[in-house]
C-alpha cells in the first residue's frame, strides 16, 4: 500500500477516534482503513493503536509516530502546493538566445512588456549571432534568423527579417544618390563581417553579383550592426541593414532609404524550443506572447 496514504489514514483514525470515522472522511470503507493501519504496523513491527470494541487509543510508540506522520504529511502537502503554484503562474528563470540586432531592436521591447506582465519571471537574454545549441548551452528558447537545419526542435515562424539600403543625407550630398543598384559603382558600401560567408548575402538581395562584389571590397568592415549603423549615420557609406534597426533613423532624417521600389526577399525568422508536454508556464507564456506580437504576416514573404 502507498505509505503516505497509510500515514494519512492512521493520522485521521487517531484524530477521529475510529476507523469508520476516518474511512468516511477519506472516502473509503472502514475495512480498507483498518488494512492501511495494519500495513503500517506490519512494516514497522510495532503496534500503533490499542483497539477495543468501544474505543481505540495510541500506544506510546504510536503517539511518537503520529507526531512524525503529521509533519511528513504537512511537508508533502507543502511540496504539492509548490508544484501546483509552479504550474499555475509563470515564475522562475527563463534563458533566451537571440541574434544581437534582432534581440536589441525587436525582442527587448517585447521583453519589457512580458516582464511587467509576469513579475515573478527572471529573464537571462544572451545576444549572440552564433547558432547556440539549446541543450548543450542550457537555453530554453532561441530565435534564429536564416535557413534552419533539420532538428527535433519545434520551430514557430515569425515575421521575416527585412533588409533595406540607406545612406546619410551628408553622404548623398557628397557622392550623389544611386537610383538603382547598378549605380553603386564607386560608392562606399559598408560591409559586415559578423556573419559567415554562407549567410552574409545581404547585398546580393539588392542587385546581383556586382553588388555582392562591391560589398566585399568595402573600405570598412564592421562586425556589429549597431556600429555599422553609426558609421552610416556619420556619412561613411551606404548600409544594408535590418529595417527594425534603421526605421527610426529614416523617420527622423538621419538616413535616407535607397531603392524603395525594389522587391527584396526577406530572411526567415523562427522561434525554437524543445517539445515537452510538461512545458513550464514561464516558457509557455513567453512563446504565446512572442507568437502573438511577432507572428508571420501571410503576405510578408513576397
Amino acid at each position: 500500500m502507498d505509505q503516505l496514504q497509510s500515514m494519512a489514514v492512521f493520522v485521521k483514525a487517531a484524530d477521529s477516534g475510529s476507523f469508520s470515522a476516518a474511512a468516511e472522511a477519506l472516502g473509503m470503507s472502514s475495512q480498507m482503513a483498518g488494512k492501511h493501519v495494519s500495513s503500517l504496523e506490519e512494516r514497522l513491527g510495532v503496534k500503533l493503536l490499542n483497539r477495543t470494541t468501544r474505543r481505540q487509543s495510541l500506544t506510546e510508540i504510536g503517539q511518537q509516530y503520529y507526531e512524525r506522520c503529521k509533519r511528513v504529511l504537512a511537508e508533502a502537502q507543502a511540496a504539492d502546493a509548490v508544484a501546483e503554484n509552479y504550474t499555475e503562474a509563470p515564475r522562475g528563470r527563463l534563458r533566451i538566445s537571440a541574434p544581437v540586432t534582432y534581440g536589441t531592436y525587436c525582442l527587448m521591447p517585447l521583453l519589457n512588456r512580458y516582464l511587467r506582465r509576469y513579475p515573478e519571471v527572471k529573464v537571462e537574454l544572451s545576444l549572440n549571432d552564433r547558432f547556440v545549441d539549446l541543450v548543450d548551452d542550457d537555453f530554453e528558447v532561441a530565435i534564429r534568423i536564416g535557413k534552419l537545419d533539420d532538428s527535433s526542435l519545434i520551430a514557430r515562424p515569425l515575421a521575416p527579417y527585412r533588409l533595406i539600403a540607406c545612406a546619410a543625407p551628408s553622404y548623398l550630398a557628397e557622392h550623389g544618390t544611386p537610383l538603382s543598384p547598378d549605380d553603386l559603382t564607386g560608392h562606399h558600401c559598408l560591409g559586415s563581417n559578423a556573419w559567415p560567408a554562407t549567410v552574409s548575402g545581404e547585398w546580393r538581395m539588392l542587385g546581383g553579383e556586382n553588388l555582392q562584389q562591391l560589398a566585399r571590397q568595402s573600405r570598412l568592415q564592421v562586425n556589429d550592426a549597431r556600429a555599422q549603423r553609426a558609421a552610416a549615420c556619420d556619412g561613411l557609406g551606404i548600409i544594408v541593414g535590418a529595417e527594425i534597426m534603421l526605421a527610426d533613423d529614416i523617420r527622423e532624417g538621419r538616413l535616407v532609404r535607397l531603392f524603395p521600389q525594389l522587391q527584396k526577399p526577406a530572411r526567415p525568422v523562427h522561434l525554437l524550443y524543445a517539445s515537452d508536454r510538461r512545458m513550464p508556464p514561464k516558457l509557455r507564456s513567453f512563446i504565446k506572447q512572442v507568437v502573438a506580437e511577432l507572428e508571420i504576416d501571410p503576405g510578408s514573404m513576397r
